[in-house]
């Protein structure tokens, strides 16, 4: 099969990680299956395993998608309607929670079950990564602190929770993707000597940190749509505390982590850290692994190539309140 990638961003991103990380993970699966990959990306991307091509982002998209592949596989919403412009085979999967259009296209796929029933469907392909590119991990190295991943600019990452919940359970914490001074979003300082701040980070530092942490605190304030951080955290044995919204209860049961609204009792459950780091691993390696999520969408691909479609109406877009979800200082 002949698959077209079409990103609005560049490939590979792995200083941070993210979408782009997912995408690369799943065009290489596919290549090792046999598979002839392209991707078709706005200037700079590259790849060692598929052609890439490029289009002008001032320019209309449409009259720039090349002919001759046998399915298209969009990784955003583009401006023309796919199902009454396009003509071709195609999948798009939504990655995020909001857009500018009210219905999504029908053959459209989401990243977990709570993500597409939001979107009133139950098309959606979990997202997973290729865990042999993280390195070895450590299971048996004496850990100290805790860590919070996440861009900490964006309020409902709650990284000013994170922080509270840390200081009340007596412990440090690590903040991967923030500094201590952010005035980008809100003037911000923060003065704690339980918070060690260390920017954005990406690729073998962010690995070293996550193979030196307790846990991962995350009490984000948002519908996560999956949250790429909280399996990454559980590949390297960190349990993971975080609140019950979006996609949490489906990546995080009990015997993975806590789920609360409530900054007491988050601390509590830190406090009390009594994970088996082994079967955290094993699970995130088995249930998350890019291998997994490309059979799924080959699945997908197989649907849409035999002339159906994946729904048989437009998803919708759910609407979300911008207000932060509740939380419990």
């Amino acid at each position: 099969m002949r698959i077209l990638f079409v990103n609005w961003a560049t490939v590979p991103v792995f200083a941070y990680g993210g979408t782009e990380r997912v995408i690369w993970d799943l065009a290489l699966e596919l290549k090792k299956l046999g598979h002839e990959i392209a991707f078709l990306t706005p200037p700079g991307s590259t790849c060692d395993f598929g052609e890439v091509l490029t289009f002008d982002t001032e320019q209309d998209l449409l009259p720039q998608i090349p002919a001759g592949y046998d399915l298209y596989h969009f990784q955003f919403q583009p401006k023309f309607d796919l199902d009454r412009d396009f003509g071709r085979p195609y999948l798009m999967t939504e990655h995020g929670n909001y857009n500018k259009n009210p219905t999504r296209p029908l053959n459209c796929n989401f990243i977990s079950a709570d993500h597409a029933r939001r979107h009133q469907s139950d098309v959606y392909v979990l997202n997973g990564l290729n865990w042999d590119a993280y390195g070895p991990v450590d299971l048996l190295k004496p850990r100290e602190n805790f860590h919070f991943l996440g861009k900490a600019e964006w309020r409902a990452k709650n990284v000013k929770g994170a922080i509270a919940v840390a200081k009340k359970a007596g412990v440090d914490i690590d903040i991967l993707g923030g500094d201590r001074f952010n005035f980008r979003r809100g003037f911000r300082l923060t003065f704690t000597r339980r918070a060690h701040f260390h920017g954005m980070v990406g690729g073998a530092q962010k690995f070293a940190a996550l193979n030196a942490s307790r846990g991962l605190i995350f009490p984000m304030r948002w519908h996560e749509p999956f949250g790429l951080a909280v399996i990454e955290s559980l590949y390297f044995g960190c349990p993971v505390f975080s609140t019950p919204y979006g996609a949490l209860p489906e990546l995080v049961g009990s015997e993975f982590g806590f789920l609360s609204e409530s900054c007491g009792e988050l601390a509590r459950a830190v406090r009390d850290l009594r994970f088996d780091r082994a079967k955290l691993h094993d699970y995130a390696r088995e249930t998350y692994s890019s291998a997994k999520m490309a059979q799924g969408y080959l699945g997908l691909y197989e649907k849409i190539l035999s002339g159906q479609t994946l729904h048989d109406k437009p998803p919708v877009w759910p609407k979300l309140s911008k207000k932060l979800l509740p939380w419990k200082a």
